[in-house]
C-alpha cells in the first residue's frame, strides 16, 4: 500500500491487524476472502420427497392414511386398486413406519409393490434423519385446530412457493456488504414475515430465536431444535450445551447490537502440535474481532462448532482441552501483536477474554469436551475517533518474513479482507466506499445504544411469585408438600438453591443425573437427608400406605432420578439420552407421577408443584416436558404448579412447548424476570417463622450439652426429639405474630388437641400460671428418677389411663421436665415397627459420644403401643457398645388407654401408675384457677370443651347440656349433618380415629379447597366448635379432623340417635353406601381400617377391656335397637353391605358367618358365609370358623334331641367329623399363617399369636360326641357292661360289629350307624391323647413372648384340664374297680399290671416328659414319691422298655431331687448317666426325641469331677447341644413367633444331682427374700414382685441365689457366647437377652449363669470380665 493510501485509511475508522512474522512455522493464511458459510443443497419444505410436489409432514409418523395414499399413488405409483384396500384398512404414517415385509404381505399386498414400499419408506426414513429441520413443524401446522386456521394461513401465504429450490449468490459490490438473489430475498422476506407473526403471539422481551436458513436446509422447520446460546457479554452464568446441539445459523449485521455469530473447529491434538492449536485459535479471534469493531457490530466467534456449508453446520462438537490458562495465555499475549500499539488498549476493551462452555453428553452427563466462545463489543464511545490500519499477517512462504497488510469487515455471514485484491483501483475504491460505511455504520452505532438503555422493570413478578408460593396467603404454610422439579444447575448457581433447604420438600424430580455428585442434590444433602430413589420405586401393587413406610415419605425427602445416575453400574438405572429415555423411562415417569399425585397419598389442596429450569427447553420431546404434561394430565390443570425460569429466553421456550403439547398458557405461573438469587431471598422470607431452635441440644455426661445436627435429626424419622433448650431463641418470639401463635396454641390445646410442648414452656413465663400438674405426676416422677436407682439396661413403665383424661399430658409433663436429665423423645410414627424404633434409639443415645465413657440414658414415650415388651427386647437386641452393661440405657414410658386403668394397673407385672377420669379436690381447685386466668387473656374459653370437661369433673350432665344445646338445630339430611354423624361413630367407637380433612371438605361440598375461600369451619358453622383439626403423621403428613372428647364423640351419636331418630344401622350403611368415603382421599387406608374395625373388632378382657364380647360393640348394639328380630335383621344387613363394600376383606363374611351361627342359628347362611371367607383368605382363624359353625350345629341338634334316634346319631357323628375336619385344617394352616395381615394396619404390630383354637375346638366336637354316645341305648354309662363295651369299642379293641342284638332291631340300627363311622369314632380317643400331650408341651416348653397372650395360656388351660378330666372319668378305670379286679382275678398279667401303672400316671398327668416337669411346681414330695414307684415298675417290669420311659425315670428322680434330695426312692447320679447313655446309644444324634438330648445337657454338661472325666461322655455334649437344637426346630419352629423357650434347671455349683438347680427352688428363694424385705420395710409383698424380679434381673442380685448357680467364664465372638472345655470343646451358649451382647463383634471373656432349655443352652446375667 503507497503512502497516499496509507494517508487516506488513516482518517476512516477501519480496524487493521497485524502479525509478528518471527514467529516459528506459523500455519499458512490465505489472503482470499474468509468463506464462513455458503448455502447449497436444497429440498423441498416437505421434507426429502425426491420429484414430488406433495405437502407432507416431514415425520411419516404424522401422515393421515389420506396423505399415505397419495403418496403410495402419486410418488410411488402403487396401482389405485392395492393402496385402496391398505386405505380401507386405515393404514397410517404410524402403522406404515412400523410394518415389516410379512405385515404387508398378510394384508393382501403382491410382493413386487410390498418390496417397493419398504424400501421407499426406509429411504425417505435415512433422508428424514439427515436432511430434516432443527425446529419441527407440529402437526397443528398442517391440521390446524379451530380459531387457529388464519394463523395457518398466514404463516402459509408468508411462506409463498417455497418448495422451489433456493440459492444463495455472493457478488462484489462497492457497499461490501453481501448481496442476495431475488430468491434468497424472496426466502428471507417469507423468514421476517413469520417472525412477525410468532412476535405478535408475544410480549416484545419474549424473542425466541427463530429458526434460520443453514447450508443444509431450506426448511422454515428444522429436526432438530434451536438450542439456547450463551448471553451476549455476560459472565458466570450457568449455560451449557449439549452434544449435536445446533446453534443459530450465521447470519450478517443486524441492528449492530444484536451478536453476529462465527463458527470454527480447531484442529485436533491428534492432527497437529498444541503451539499450532493455539496459533489457529489467536489467529481467527483477532480476525473476526478486527472485522466486528470495523463493522461496528456485535460478534460471538464459537471453536467447537461445525463451520462446513451443508450437513451439520452449527452442530455443537466440542474441543478436548487440557489447560483454560493457555488459551487465556495465548490471548493476552498475542494481542499486542495482531494490533497496532496505539490500538491494543482499545482492544483490549473490545475483545472479551475467553469463555469456555462445557458440553455435555446426550444422556444430561458431563463430557470432556468444550466450547470456547469469544465475544466482541465495539461499543461507539470505544471506537467512534478510532482508525486502525495495518494488518499484516505471515506468508504462506516459509522462508520469507514479509508482512501482507489485511482489513476485515463483515459482508453478510463473513469475513472479507478489503485488502486482499491485487488489483491497487479496486482496493483504493473499496476503501473510499468503507470509510463512508464506516461512518454510517457508527452513527447507527451510536442511535442503537441509546435505544437500548435498560429501562427499570416495571414487572410485578416479586408479587406473583408471593401469591403462588404462598396460595395468596400470608406465609407459605408448614404443611403445604412441595414437589420439585428440576434439570441441571452450574455449580455458580447452587448457593441459590438454599431455599429448598428450608422447604418442606416431599420429592424431588431429578433430570440431572450428575447431581447427586456436584449438583443440586449433592448441594441439598450436605445439610438435609434425602433418600436416593429412582422412578420404577413408585411402580408397585403394594398399598399406599406400604410404599410410604417402605421408602420413608414424608419423613424424608426423596430425590428421584428420572434420567439415572452417572456413577450407577447397572445398566437399567444408566442415563439415556431423550430418544432412548422416551423408549425406555417414560413409562416409568407416568406411573410414578401417577402414584405421587395420587389424592391417596398427597392432598391436592396441600400440594405445590415447582418447576425450576436452569436452561432452555427446546425439544418437544423433552423429558422434563414429558414430567410436565403426565403432572398436568394426573393434577388436571396448572393450579398446583409454579415454574421458575432462569430468564425469559428459557421461559418463552417453555412456553411455547407447553402451548404446543397441552394448549395451555403458562405464564401466569411462571416467573422469569427474577434471579435465582432473589427467588431465594423471597421464599426464604414467605416461610412462617421458625417454631424450634436453631440450634438444637441434647444433654450429655458430666451436665455438658451435644449439638443435634438437623441433618442427623432427619435420620431418625419416628422420633420427635425433646431438647433440652426446646422452644428457647426461637424465631416466632422475635415476631409480631407471638402474641397470635401463643393465643392459638393455649387454644388449640384447651380445646382439645394434642398438647404441645410450647404449652409447658408458655406456662413457664412470667405471669403465667404454672401447667397443672395431676396428682399422679409425683408417683410417675419417682418411678423414673433417680436413674442410678435403675439396675437394667432397659426399664418399662406404664402409664393407665381412661381415654381422655389426660395421661399423654401427663407423660409429656414428666418428658418436658427432664428433658434436661435424660434424651427424650416421642414415638410420632404408630405405624413404625419396633425394630425401626429400636435402632433409632439407639442413635439417640450415643449421639455424639466418640468413647464408652457412660451414656445419657434415653427416655423413650410411646402412646398406646401394641407390644411393649417386644419394642423393649428389639432395643436390648440392637443395644450399642457399652463397658459396664448393667447401666441404664432407656427407660420405655408408655401410655395405655383402658376403661379399668385402676384394675389394670393392680393386675399388671410392670411398674405402672395409672389416672382416673375422676378429679381430686386439689386438682379441681387447680383447674377453677386456670380457668381464671384463661378468662383474662381469651374471650371464650368456655368453649374450650375439653378443658371444660376437666374443670367439670367429667360431669355426664355438662356433656349432655353442651352437646343438647349445639345440635339442637342439627339437620342429619344435609351434607354438615351427614358428616358429623359419620365422626360421631367412628369417633365413639374407634379410639383415634379420624377423617382427613380433603375429605370432609369434599363431603360438605367445598370443591376448591385449594385458595381455602371456604373453609369447613364455616361449612359446619356452630358444629364446628365440637370438632378439632390437626396434623397426622402415621400414614403421610396431612390435616385430619375428629372430635374435642370422645365423651363428646359419645354424647353426640346419642342425640343423633334418640332425637334425630337415626339408628346406628342407618348411620353405618349411611357410611358403607358413601361412595366418596372410599375415593382416592389422604389417610383412606387408614380409614377404611377404622370402619372395618369398627365392625369387626371384639372387646377382649387380655386386652384391657370390661368384657369379652362375641362382635364388636358397634355391631352388639345394633342388635340391641330393634325388639325382636329386628336387630338381627339389622346387623345382618350392615355386615353384608360391609362385605359388599369391602370385598377384599375375609373379616367381614367371617363375621357375618359368626353372626348367622351365634345370633340366628341358621347354620345354613352361616356355612356359605365362612366358606365365601374361606375363599378370599385362607388362614386358620377362617378355617376355625367353618369348625365353629358345624360344632354349633352339632350342640344344637343334640340340645334339640330328647331321645336320640339312629338318623339323630346319624347326622350328629357326620357333623362332628365334619367339624373335626376343619379344626385339623385349622391347626395345619396356623402353622403357615401370616403373622400380619396386609390389610390390617390396627394389628399389624399386635403381638404375634399361635393359633391353637383349631386343638381345642377338636376337643370340644370330641367331648361332645362321646357325650352323645354315652347316651345311646347301646352303651348306657349307668350300666357297667355297657359302659365297659363302649370303652372297649372306643379304644378298638373290639369291632362295633360284635355289638349286633340280633332280638333288638333298635339296637342294631344304631349300630349300623356307628359302622358307618367306625374308623372316625376309633381314632377319637388317640386323638383326644395327642391334643393334651400338644398342650402339655406347649405350655410347658415354651412360654408366651407378651403377657396378654399369658392370659390367653391361662384361660385355655383351665379349658383343656377340665376337658381332660372328663377324658379320664370316661375311659379310666377307678382304683376300687382296680381292686377287685385283681381280687377276682388273682393271674392277671404283668402287662396289665404295667398298664395300670401308666394309667395311673396318665390321671396325675405324670406320663410324659413335659408333665414330670409340670409336677416341679404341681406335686409335693409324697406325690412325687409315688409317682417314681410307678416309673420305677414300669421302668424294670416293662417287658418292652421304650426309650421315652428311661427319659421319664431319669426326669422323675431329677423332679424328685429338686424337691426332696433325700429321699430314699432316689437313684444315684451315676446311674442316671449310666441309663441316659444306653438310650443315646439307641437314639443317636439325629433324634426327633427332643428330651434325651435336653437331659444330656443336665446330667453331662462338663464339670471338674474327675469320675466323669475319666470317662469319654462328656465329650460328646456339643453335639448334644447341637442335636437339642435341632430337634427342637423341627417340632416347634412354627410356634417360634410367638413363644419362646422356658429354662426349667440352671447349672449349680455342687456335683452330682445337686448341680442340677430346678427354677422352682430359685422362686421359692426370691420370694422368702422379698418378704423379708418387705417386712424389714414395713410393706406388703405384692403379687408381680416374683416376675419384677426375674425382669429386672435383680433376682442374679440375690446372695443365696449367687450361692447356689455356678457363674461360668465364656467369650463373646461376633455377637454369640461360647464355652470352651478340654482345649478344643466349644459350645454355643444363647444369650437370653441379645442386649447383654456388646456390638462390634469385639472378642471378650465373659461370664454369665448358664440356664437349660429344650432349645439348648442359654447365658443369663452376662458380664464382661475385663469391666469387673
Amino acid at each position: 500500500m503507497d503512502a497516499k493510501q496509507r494517508k487516506q485509511a488513516s482518517s476512516s475508522s477501519c480496524v487493521s491487524m497485524k502479525s509478528d512474522t518471527s514467529k516459528e512455522d506459523p500455519p499458512y493464511f490465505s489472503n482470499k476472502e474468509r468463506s464462513v458459510i455458503s448455502v447449497a443443497e436444497q429440498f423441498p419444505v416437505g421434507g426429502p420427497q425426491g420429484k414430488s410436489n406433495l405437502a407432507l409432514p416431514p415425520l411419516m409418523e404424522d401422515w393421515t392414511k389420506e396423505q399415505v395414499k397419495d403418496w403410495l399413488i402419486i410418488s410411488l405409483r402403487v396401482p389405485q386398486k392395492i393402496v385402496q384396500n391398505l386405505y380401507d384398512q386405515d393404514l397410517s404414517g404410524a402403522c406404515l413406519v412400523s410394518y415389516e415385509k410379512e405385515d404387508l404381505l398378510e394384508l393382501g399386498v403382491p410382493r413386487a409393490p410390498v418390496i417397493q414400499i419398504i424400501r421407499q419408506v426406509e429411504k425417505f426414513r435415512r433422508n428424514s434423519e439427515t436432511f430434516e429441520p432443527s425446529v419441527r413443524i407440529p402437526k397443528s401446522h398442517y391440521e390446524s385446530r379451530k380459531g387457529e386456521r388464519w394463523k395457518s394461513t398466514m404463516m402459509q401465504d408468508a411462506s409463498g412457493n417455497m418448495d422451489e429450490f433456493v440459492e444463495v449468490e455472493t457478488v462484489s459490490s462497492d457497499s461490501g456488504i453481501q448481496s442476495l438473489s431475488p430468491t434468497v430475498q424472496m426466502l428471507q422476506a417469507a423468514r421476517n414475515r413469520i417472525q412477525s407473526l410468532m412476535h405478535e403471539t408475544t410480549t416484545n422481551d419474549q424473542q425466541l430465536h427463530t429458526a434460520e436458513i443453514t447450508d443444509n436446509a431450506t426448511f422454515l422447520q428444522l429436526k432438530r431444535p434451536i438450542c439456547q446460546i450463551r448471553p451476549f457479554d455476560q459472565s458466570n452464568t450457568s449455560i451449557f450445551y449439549t452434544q449435536n446441539d445446533i446453534l443459530p445459523p450465521v447470519a450478517g449485521p443486524s441492528n449492530l447490537l444484536d451478536p453476529v455469530h462465527e463458527y470454527q473447529l480447531l484442529p485436533s491434538a491428534n492432527e497437529t502440535s498444541e503451539r499450532e492449536i493455539l496459533y489457529e485459535f489467536t489467529k481467527e479471534v483477532f480476525s473476526f474481532s478486527a472485522s466486528c469493531m470495523n463493522s461496528r457490530t456485535n460478534g460471538t466467534i464459537h471453536f467447537g462448532v461445525k463451520n462446513q456449508p451443508g450437513q451439520g453446520h452449527g452442530q455443537v462438537v466440542g474441543h478436548k482441552i487440557t489447560s483454560f490458562s493457555k488459551y487465556n495465555e495465548a490471548f493476552e499475549s498475542c494481542l499486542s501483536g495482531y494490533f497496532e500499539e496505539k490500538h491494543i488498549n482499545v482492544a483490549r476493551m473490545c475483545i472479551r477474554p475467553p469463555k469456555f462452555i462445557q458440553v455435555h453428553s446426550q444422556d444430561g452427563t458431563t463430557s470432556d469436551m468444550w466450547v470456547i466462545e469469544v465475544d466482541v463489543v465495539p461499543t461507539y464511545s470505544k471506537t467512534e475517533n478510532l482508525f486502525y490500519t495495518l494488518l499484516s499477517i505471515a506468508s504462506a512462504e516459509k522462508k520469507q518474513q514479509s508482512k501482507i497488510e489485511c482489513l476485515f469487515v463483515r459482508d453478510g455471514p463473513r469475513t472479507i479482507n478489503i485488502l486482499a485484491d491485487t488489483n491497487p483501483r479496486v482496493v483504493q475504491e473499496k476503501m473510499k466506499s468503507l470509510i463512508d460505511k464506516v461512518k454510517c455504520w457508527a452513527s447507527a452505532r451510536s442511535s442503537a445504544e441509546e435505544k437500548d438503555e435498560i429501562q427499570p422493570s416495571r414487572g410485578q413478578q416479586g408479587q406473583r411469585l408471593k401469591q403462588l408460593i404462598t396460595r395468596g396467603r400470608d406465609a407459605l404454610e408448614n404443611h403445604i408438600q412441595v414437589i420439585v422439579v428440576t434439570d441441571k444447575c452450574h455449580s455458580s448457581q447452587l448457593e441459590h438453591l438454599d431455599f429448598l433447604k428450608e422447604m418442606k420438600l416431599f420429592a424431588v424430580l431429578e433430570f440431572d443425573p450428575e447431581s447427586d455428585v456436584n449438583g443440586t442434590c449433592s448441594f441439598y444433602r450436605r445439610d438435609r437427608i434425602a433418600n436416593l430413589h429412582y422412578p420404577r420405586m413408585y411402580t408397585t401393587q403394594d398399598s399406599v400406605t406400604a410404599v410410604i413406610g417402605k421408602l420413608n415419605l414424608f419423613q424424608q425427602t426423596s430425590w428421584i432420578f428420572c434420567n439415572g445416575r452417572v456413577n450407577e453400574e447397572g445398566e437399567p438405572d444408566k442415563p439415556l439420552t431423550p430418544s432412548e429415555w422416551l423408549k425406555k423411562r417414560s413409562g416409568d415417569i407416568n406411573n410414578m407421577i401417577s402414584f405421587l399425585c395420587n389424592p391417596d397419598l398427597l392432598s391436592k389442596d396441600g400440594l405445590l408443584v415447582v418447576f425450576i429450569l436452569h436452561s432452555a427447553v427446546t425439544d418437544i420431546s423433552s423429558p422434563i416436558l414429558e414430567a410436565f404434561c403426565a403432572i398436568y394430565r394426573t393434577l388436571e390443570g396448572v393450579d398446583n404448579m409454579l415454574c421458575i425460569c432462569k430468564d425469559s429466553t428459557v421461559f418463552c421456550h417453555w412456553k411455547l412447548l407447553i402451548d404446543r403439547r397441552c394448549k395451555e398458557d403458562i405464564t401466569s405461573k411462571c416467573i422469569y424476570e427474577l434471579s435465582l438469587n432473589e427467588i431465594s431471598s423471597t421464599i426464604k422470607k414467605l416461610k412462617e417463622p421458625q417454631t424450634r431452635s436453631s440450634k438444637r441440644y441434647l444433654p450429655s455426661t458430666g451436665s455438658s450439652s451435644v449439638l443435634l445436627a438437623k441433618k442427623d435429626e432427619e435420620l431418625m424419622t419416628v422420633l420427635d426429639i425433646v431438647c433440652e433448650n426446646e422452644c428457647e431463641n426461637t424465631e416466632i418470639e422475635t415476631k409480631e405474630s407471638f402474641d397470635e401463635f401463643k393465643m392459638v396454641t393455649e387454644e388449640n390445646f384447651y380445646r382439645g388437641g394434642q398438647v404441645s410442648l410450647w404449652n409447658f414452656y408458655l406456662s413457664e413465663k412470667p405471669g403465667c400460671l404454672p401447667f397443672i400438674k395431676r396428682d399422679k405426676y409425683k408417683d410417675l416422677y419417682n418411678l423414673i428418677m433417680p436413674v442410678e436407682g435403675h439396675t437394667y439396661p432397659c426399664v418399662m413403665i406404664n402409664l393407665l389411663h381412661h381415654p381422655g383424661c389426660g395421661g399423654t399430658t401427663l407423660a409429656m409433663h414428666v418428658l418436658w421436665d427432664l428433658r434436661s436429665k435424660f434424651r427424650c423423645a416421642v414415638v410420632k410414627n404408630k405405624m413404625a415397627t419396633n425394630n425401626d424404633i429400636a435402632a433409632q434409639v439407639m442413635t439417640l443415645l450415643t449421639y455424639g459420644k466418640q468413647e464408652q465413657s457412660g451414656y445419657t440414658p434415653v427416655l423413650l414415650l410411646v402412646d398406646n403401643w401394641d407390644d411393649v415388651e417386644d419394642l423393649k427386647q428389639c432395643i436390648l437386641n440392637v443395644a450399642s457398645d457399652r463397658k459396664r452393661h448393667n447401666n441404664l440405657m432407656v427407660i420405655i414410658l408408655n401410655c395405655e388407654r383402658t376403661q379399668f386403668p385402676v384394675e389394670s394397673s393392680r393386675d399388671s407385672r410392670i411398674a405402672n401408675v395409672s389416672i382416673t377420669n375422676k378429679l381430686s379436690t386439689k386438682e379441681q381447685s387447680l383447674f377453677t384457677e386456670k380457668l381464671r386466668q384463661l378468662q383474662n387473656y381469651h374471650e371464650k374459653p368456655e368453649t374450650f370443651y375439653a378443658f371444660m370437661i376437666m374443670t367439670n369433673n367429667f360431669s355426664e350432665d355438662y356433656i349432655t347440656n353442651l352437646v343438647s344445646n349445639t345440635l339442637k338445630d342439627l339437620d342429619t339430611t344435609t351434607q354438615q349433618g351427614r358428616l358429623f354423624s359419620f365422626l360421631a361413630l367412628l369417633n365413639t367407637y374407634v379410639n383415634g380415629s379420624y377423617m382427613s380433612l380433603s375429605l370432609c371438605e369434599e363431603l360438605v361440598g367445598i370443591r376448591n379447597p385449594l385458595w381455602k375461600q371456604e373453609t369447613l369451619d364455616d361449612k359446619m358453622n356452630a358444629y364446628s366448635t365440637l370438632l378439632i383439626t390437626f396434623t397426622v403423621e402415621e400414614h403421610g403428613t396431612y390435616q385430619a379432623v375428629r372430635f374435642l372428647h370422645q365423651m363428646i364423640a359419645d354424647n353426640c351419636l346419642q342425640v343423633i340417635t334418640q332425637k334425630h331418630k337415626l339408628s346406628l344401622a342407618e348411620i353405618t350403611i349411611n357410611l358403607l353406601l358413601c361412595d366418596k368415603v372410599y375415593k382416592s382421599c389422604m389417610g383412606k387406608d387408614f380409614l377404611v381400617q377404622n370402619i372395618q374395625s369398627m365392625l369387626v373388632t371384639r372387646h377382649r378382657k387380655e386386652q384391657g377391656d370390661d368384657k369379652d364380647s362375641l362382635f364388636s360393640p358397634l355391631i352388639e348394639e345394633i342388635g340391641e335397637e330393634g325388639p325382636g328380630k329386628e336387630g338381627l335383621h339389622k346387623i345382618a344387613e350392615v355386615l353384608k353391605k360391609a362385605t359388599e363394600r369391602f370385598d377384599r376383606s375375609a373379616t367381614l363374611p367371617q363375621a357375618l358367618a359368626r353372626h348367622f351361627c351365634l345370633k340366628e342359628n341358621d347354620f345354613e347362611s352361616a356355612l356359605k358365609w365362612a366358606l365365601h371367607a374361606q375363599g378370599k383368605k385362607s388362614n386358620s382363624y377362617i378355617s376355625d370358623t367353618v369348625g365353629q359353625v358345624y360344632k354349633s350345629q352339632l350342640k344344637k341338634e343334640t340340645d334339640n334331641s330328647e331321645d336320640f334316634t339312629p338318623d339323630a346319631l346319624d347326622k350328629c357323628l357326620t357333623l362332628g367329623s365334619k367339624a373335626v375336619n376343619a379344626f385339623r385344617d385349622s391347626q395345619e394352616i396356623a402353622k403357615k399363617d401370616e403373622q400380619v395381615d396386609p390389610f390390617d394396619l390396627h394389628n399389624r404390630k399386635r403381638p404375634k399369636s399361635y393359633n391353637t383354637s383349631g386343638y381345642v375346638g377338636e376337643t370340644e366336637v370330641t367331648m361332645i360326641l362321646l357325650d352323645i354316645i354315652k347316651e345311646i341305648p347301646l352303651f348306657t354309662v349307668r350300666d357297667q357292661y355297657k359302659r365297659d363295651k363302649m370303652v372297649q369299642f372306643l379304644k378298638g379293641h373290639h369291632p362295633v360289629s360284635h355289638l349286633r342284638d340280633h332280638s333288638n332291631t333298635n339296637i342294631n340300627q344304631f349300630v349300623t350307624v356307628l359302622e358307618k363311622h367306625e374308623t372316625f369314632l376309633v381314632f377319637l380317643k388317640p386323638r383326644l391323647k395327642e391334643i393334651f400331650s400338644f398342650f402339655e408341651n406347649y405350655f410347658t416348653y415354651l412360654k408366651p413372648r407378651s403377657v396378654e397372650r399369658e392370659v390367653a395360656d391361662k384361660r385355655n388351660k383351665q379349658k383343656i384340664s377340665e376337658y381332660f378330666r372328663k377324658y379320664m372319668k370316661l375311659f379310666n378305670i377307678s382304683e376300687e374297680e382296680k381292686a377287685y379286679e385283681k381280687a377276682s382275678n388273682p393271674n392277671l398279667s404283668l402287662r396289665q399290671e404295667v398298664v395300670d401303672q401308666r394309667q395311673y400316671l396318665e390321671v396325675k398327668r405324670a406320663d410324659s416328659f413335659a408333665g414330670l416337669l409340670q409336677c416341679l411346681t404341681d406335686k409335693n414330695c409324697k406325690e412325687m414319691e409315688h409317682i417314681l414307684k410307678k416309673w420305677e415298675f414300669i421302668f424294670d417290669k416293662s417287658p418292652c422298655r421304650y426309650v421315652s420311659d428311661t427319659l421319664n425315670f431319669i426326669l422323675a428322680n431329677i423332679v424328685l431331687h429338686s424337691s426332696n434330695s433325700s429321699s430314699k426312692l432316689l437313684y444315684k447320679y451315676e446311674q442316671l448317666v449310666y441309663f441316659l447313655n444306653e438310650a443315646l446309644q439307641k437314639e443317636g444324634t439325629h433324634s426327633n426325641l427332643t428330651e434325651i438330648y435336653y437331659l444330656a445337657m443336665l446330667l453331662l454338661w462338663p464339670t471338674k469331677d474327675e469320675r466323669l472325666e475319666s470317662t469319654t461322655e462328656y465329650k460328646n455334649i456339643s453335639i448334644y447341644v447341637a442335636s437339642a437344637k435341632k430337634s427342637f426346630h423341627r417340632r416347634f419352629s412354627y410356634m417360634f413367633p410367638a413363644r419362646s423357650s422356658i429354662a426349667h434347671f440352671f447349672l449349680g455349683k455342687s456335683y452330682g444331682l445337686k448341680r442340677v438347680v430346678s427354677k422352682v427352688s430359685l422362686d421359692q428363694i426370691l420370694m422368702s427374700a422379698s418378704r423379708q424385705q418387705a417386712s424389714c420395710s414395713g410393706q406388703t409383698s405384692q403379687p408381680r414382685k416374683l416376675h419384677y424380679l426375674w425382669q429386672s434381673g435383680a433376682a442374679w442380685n440375690e446372695p443365696k441365689v449367687q450361692a447356689k448357680l455356678l457363674r461360668i467364664k465364656g467369650k463373646s465372638e461376633n455377637g454369640d457366647i461360647y464355652v470352651n472345655y478340654a482345649g478344643n470343646l466349644k459350645m454355643l451358649v444363647r444369650p437370653v437377652y441379645l442386649g447383654d451382647i456388646r456390638s462390634g463383634c469385639s472378642r471378650e471373656e465373659v461370664s454369665f449363669y448358664l440356664g437349660f432349655t429344650m432349645e439348648g443352652p442359654v447365658a443369663y446375667d452376662i458380664r464382661y470380665e475385663n469391666d469387673q
